[in-house]
Protein backbone atom coordinates (compact mmCIF):
# COMPACT_ATOMS: atom_id res chain seq x y z
CA UNK A 1 0.00 0.00 0.00
CA UNK A 2 1.61 3.22 -1.39
CA UNK A 3 0.72 6.48 0.56
CA UNK A 4 -1.59 9.44 -0.39
CA UNK A 5 -0.62 10.92 -3.73
CA UNK A 6 1.96 8.28 -4.43
CA UNK A 7 1.63 4.99 -6.39
CA UNK A 8 2.68 1.36 -6.52
CA UNK A 9 5.81 2.61 -8.50
CA UNK A 10 7.10 3.63 -4.88
CA UNK A 11 8.41 0.29 -4.18
CA UNK A 12 10.41 0.55 -7.34
CA UNK A 13 13.44 -0.37 -5.18
CA UNK A 14 12.00 -3.54 -3.65
CA UNK A 15 10.12 -5.57 -6.74
CA UNK A 16 13.02 -7.27 -7.76
CA UNK A 17 14.39 -8.57 -3.85
CA UNK A 18 10.84 -9.03 -2.74
CA UNK A 19 9.97 -11.32 -5.92
CA UNK A 20 12.62 -13.43 -5.10
CA UNK A 21 10.74 -15.00 -1.89
CA UNK A 22 7.46 -13.83 -2.58
CA UNK A 23 4.27 -13.65 -4.69
CA UNK A 24 4.44 -10.11 -5.06
CA UNK A 25 0.37 -7.61 -5.29
CA UNK A 26 0.79 -3.63 -6.06
CA UNK A 27 -1.94 -1.58 -5.72
CA UNK A 28 -2.44 1.53 -6.98
CA UNK A 29 -4.93 3.67 -4.57
CA UNK A 30 -8.39 4.87 -5.66
CA UNK A 31 -7.52 8.32 -7.83
CA UNK A 32 -3.93 7.25 -7.73
CA UNK A 33 -1.35 5.93 -10.34
CA UNK A 34 -3.29 4.14 -12.98
CA UNK A 35 -6.42 2.60 -10.92
CA UNK A 36 -8.12 6.38 -12.26
CA UNK A 37 -8.76 5.30 -16.41
CA UNK A 38 -12.41 3.89 -16.99
CA UNK A 39 -13.08 4.14 -13.55
CA UNK A 40 -14.59 7.52 -12.45
CA UNK A 41 -18.24 6.19 -12.18
CA UNK A 42 -16.95 4.08 -9.21
CA UNK A 43 -15.25 7.08 -7.11
CA UNK A 44 -17.82 9.56 -7.28
CA UNK A 45 -19.06 8.05 -3.65
CA UNK A 46 -18.01 9.98 -0.69
CA UNK A 47 -14.33 8.49 0.37
CA UNK A 48 -14.07 7.10 4.01
CA UNK A 49 -10.83 4.40 5.29
CA UNK A 50 -13.86 1.87 4.93
CA UNK A 51 -14.64 2.04 1.88
CA UNK A 52 -10.76 2.63 0.58
CA UNK A 53 -10.17 -0.55 2.62
CA UNK A 54 -13.05 -2.35 1.01
CA UNK A 55 -11.18 -1.55 -2.41
CA UNK A 56 -8.61 -3.42 -1.19
CA UNK A 57 -10.01 -6.48 -0.09
CA UNK A 58 -12.06 -6.05 -3.53
CA UNK A 59 -8.98 -6.67 -5.31
CA UNK A 60 -7.65 -9.83 -3.10
CA UNK A 61 -11.30 -11.66 -3.40
CA UNK A 62 -10.59 -10.91 -7.47
CA UNK A 63 -6.90 -12.74 -7.02
CA UNK A 64 -8.50 -15.61 -4.65
CA UNK A 65 -5.71 -14.60 -2.22
CA UNK A 66 -7.49 -15.30 1.50
CA UNK A 67 -5.00 -14.32 3.88
CA UNK A 68 -1.32 -12.84 3.21
CA UNK A 69 1.12 -10.20 4.37
CA UNK A 70 1.00 -6.47 4.27
CA UNK A 71 3.02 -3.89 3.62
CA UNK A 72 2.56 0.01 3.41
CA UNK A 73 4.03 3.15 3.55
CA UNK A 74 2.74 6.13 5.56
CA UNK A 75 -0.89 6.34 4.65
CA UNK A 76 -1.09 3.03 3.35
CA UNK A 77 -0.16 1.60 6.88
CA UNK A 78 -3.64 3.03 8.49
CA UNK A 79 -5.32 1.11 5.28
CA UNK A 80 -3.20 -2.16 6.57
CA UNK A 81 -4.80 -1.38 10.07
CA UNK A 82 -8.09 -0.75 9.45
CA UNK A 83 -8.58 -3.51 7.10
CA UNK A 84 -6.59 -6.04 10.20
CA UNK A 85 -9.39 -4.22 12.49
CA UNK A 86 -12.67 -5.30 9.62
CA UNK A 87 -10.87 -8.34 7.86
CA UNK A 88 -8.39 -9.68 10.81
CA UNK A 89 -8.73 -13.19 8.80
CA UNK A 90 -7.39 -11.76 6.13
CA UNK A 91 -3.66 -10.38 7.42
CA UNK A 92 -0.62 -12.84 7.84
CA UNK A 93 0.98 -10.01 9.29
CA UNK A 94 1.50 -6.06 9.19
CA UNK A 95 5.14 -4.38 8.18
CA UNK A 96 4.35 -0.49 8.39
CA UNK A 97 6.66 1.84 7.17
CA UNK A 98 6.51 5.50 7.54
CA UNK A 99 3.94 4.68 10.32
CA UNK A 100 1.11 6.82 10.85
CA UNK A 101 -0.55 6.33 14.29
CA UNK A 102 -0.74 10.08 15.76
CA UNK A 103 -1.15 13.03 14.42
CA UNK A 104 1.08 15.73 16.95
CA UNK A 105 0.16 19.21 17.02
CA UNK A 106 2.06 20.39 13.85
CA UNK A 107 0.75 17.85 11.94
CA UNK A 108 -2.75 19.08 13.16
CA UNK A 109 -1.80 22.46 12.63
CA UNK A 110 -1.17 21.42 8.71
CA UNK A 111 -4.17 19.37 8.46
CA UNK A 112 -6.52 22.94 9.32
CA UNK A 113 -4.32 24.48 7.22
CA UNK A 114 -4.90 22.13 4.08
CA UNK A 115 -8.86 21.96 4.69
CA UNK A 116 -8.55 26.04 4.81
CA UNK A 117 -7.07 26.37 1.61
CA UNK A 118 -7.65 22.68 -0.20
CA UNK A 119 -10.43 24.96 -2.28
CA UNK A 120 -8.49 28.15 -2.84
CA UNK A 121 -5.14 27.13 -4.25
CA UNK A 122 -3.81 24.41 -6.74
CA UNK A 123 -3.55 21.66 -4.47
CA UNK A 124 0.01 20.51 -5.97
CA UNK A 125 0.94 23.93 -3.93
CA UNK A 126 -0.56 22.46 -0.76
CA UNK A 127 0.92 19.19 -0.99
CA UNK A 128 4.90 20.10 -1.98
CA UNK A 129 4.61 22.21 1.29
CA UNK A 130 3.31 19.38 3.39
CA UNK A 131 5.79 17.46 1.68
CA UNK A 132 8.99 19.73 2.75
CA UNK A 133 7.47 19.65 6.23
CA UNK A 134 7.39 16.26 6.47
CA UNK A 135 10.61 15.37 4.45
CA UNK A 136 12.57 18.50 5.21
CA UNK A 137 16.26 17.16 5.20
CA UNK A 138 18.40 17.34 1.96
CA UNK A 139 18.66 12.95 2.27
CA UNK A 140 14.74 13.34 2.21
CA UNK A 141 14.93 15.17 -1.47
CA UNK A 142 14.22 11.80 -3.14
CA UNK A 143 11.30 10.51 -1.33
CA UNK A 144 10.01 13.78 -1.35
CA UNK A 145 10.09 14.50 -5.25
CA UNK A 146 8.79 10.92 -5.59
CA UNK A 147 5.98 11.62 -4.30
CA UNK A 148 5.30 15.53 -5.76
CA UNK A 149 5.92 13.89 -9.30
CA UNK A 150 3.63 11.30 -8.93
CA UNK A 151 0.96 13.46 -6.70
CA UNK A 152 0.87 15.46 -10.15
CA UNK A 153 -0.87 12.62 -11.96
CA UNK A 154 -3.98 13.60 -9.43
CA UNK A 155 -6.78 16.57 -10.13
CA UNK A 156 -8.24 19.17 -7.71
CA UNK A 157 -11.29 17.13 -7.26
CA UNK A 158 -9.68 14.29 -6.27
CA UNK A 159 -6.80 15.69 -3.92
CA UNK A 160 -10.06 17.63 -1.87
CA UNK A 161 -12.14 13.94 -1.67
CA UNK A 162 -9.42 12.60 -0.30
CA UNK A 163 -8.25 15.15 1.91
CA UNK A 164 -11.41 15.23 3.68
CA UNK A 165 -10.44 11.93 4.82
CA UNK A 166 -9.13 13.84 7.61
CA UNK A 167 -12.07 14.58 9.29
CA UNK A 168 -12.04 10.95 10.70
CA UNK A 169 -8.57 9.96 10.83
CA UNK A 170 -8.03 11.44 14.85
CA UNK A 171 -10.88 9.02 16.38
CA UNK A 172 -9.64 6.21 13.63
CA UNK A 173 -5.73 6.43 15.04
CA UNK A 174 -7.00 6.93 18.88
CA UNK A 175 -8.59 3.74 18.28
CA UNK A 176 -5.97 1.94 17.15
CA UNK A 177 -3.30 3.37 19.85
CA UNK A 178 -5.60 2.03 22.23
CA UNK A 179 -6.36 -1.87 20.73
CA UNK A 180 -3.73 -3.92 20.42
CA UNK A 181 -4.47 -6.91 18.00
CA UNK A 182 -2.96 -9.87 17.45
CA UNK A 183 -1.39 -9.71 14.64
CA UNK A 184 2.56 -9.69 14.24
CA UNK A 185 3.45 -6.11 13.27
CA UNK A 186 7.11 -4.81 12.29
CA UNK A 187 7.38 -0.63 11.94
CA UNK A 188 9.90 0.17 10.47
CA UNK A 189 10.81 4.08 10.94
CA UNK A 190 13.28 6.54 9.91
CA UNK A 191 15.13 8.13 13.19
CA UNK A 192 14.36 11.37 11.39
CA UNK A 193 10.76 11.04 11.01
CA UNK A 194 10.12 13.60 13.32
CA UNK A 195 6.73 13.83 13.11
CA UNK A 196 5.57 10.42 13.52
CA UNK A 197 8.15 7.94 14.78
CA UNK A 198 7.47 9.10 18.99
CA UNK A 199 4.49 7.74 18.99
CA UNK A 200 5.10 4.64 17.05
CA UNK A 201 8.08 3.98 19.71
CA UNK A 202 5.02 4.15 22.46
CA UNK A 203 2.94 1.19 20.43
CA UNK A 204 5.74 -1.41 19.91
CA UNK A 205 6.15 -0.87 23.60
CA UNK A 206 2.83 -1.21 24.55
CA UNK A 207 1.44 -3.64 21.28
CA UNK A 208 2.67 -7.05 22.31
CA UNK A 209 2.85 -8.68 18.34
CA UNK A 210 4.56 -5.07 17.80
CA UNK A 211 8.68 -4.86 16.75
CA UNK A 212 10.04 -1.34 15.85
CA UNK A 213 13.27 -1.11 13.70
CA UNK A 214 14.72 2.10 13.89
CA UNK A 215 16.44 3.69 10.22
CA UNK A 216 19.46 5.18 11.13
CA UNK A 217 20.21 9.15 8.43
CA UNK A 218 16.68 8.58 7.49
CA UNK A 219 12.83 10.07 6.94
CA UNK A 220 9.64 9.05 6.57
CA UNK A 221 9.89 7.05 3.37
CA UNK A 222 12.29 4.66 5.04
CA UNK A 223 11.77 2.28 0.89
CA UNK A 224 12.81 4.92 -0.59
CA UNK A 225 16.01 6.33 1.15
CA UNK A 226 17.34 3.23 2.40
CA UNK A 227 15.92 0.72 0.30
CA UNK A 228 18.80 -1.64 0.97
CA UNK A 229 18.08 -2.16 4.92
CA UNK A 230 14.82 -1.80 4.48
CA UNK A 231 14.52 -5.08 2.34
CA UNK A 232 16.57 -7.13 4.41
CA UNK A 233 14.69 -6.62 7.46
CA UNK A 234 11.35 -6.75 5.88
CA UNK A 235 12.35 -9.66 3.87
CA UNK A 236 13.57 -11.38 7.00
CA UNK A 237 10.52 -10.74 8.85
CA UNK A 238 8.12 -11.65 6.45
CA UNK A 239 9.99 -14.68 6.22
CA UNK A 240 10.21 -15.96 10.01
CA UNK A 241 5.99 -14.82 9.49
CA UNK A 242 5.71 -17.86 7.35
Amino acid sequence: MHGAGGSSSIWYKQIREFKKHFNVLLLDLRGHGNSKFGLQKVFDEKYTFDVITNDIVEVIDYEKIEKTHFVGISLGTILIRNLAENYPDRVESMVMGGAIMKLNLRSQILMKLGIIFKSVIPYIWLYKFFAFIIMPNKNHRESRLLFVREAKKLYQKEFIRWFKLTSEINPLLRFFRSADINIPTLYVMGEEDYLFLPSIRKIAKSHQNSQLVVVEDCGHVVNVEQPNFFNEKVVAYLIGQK
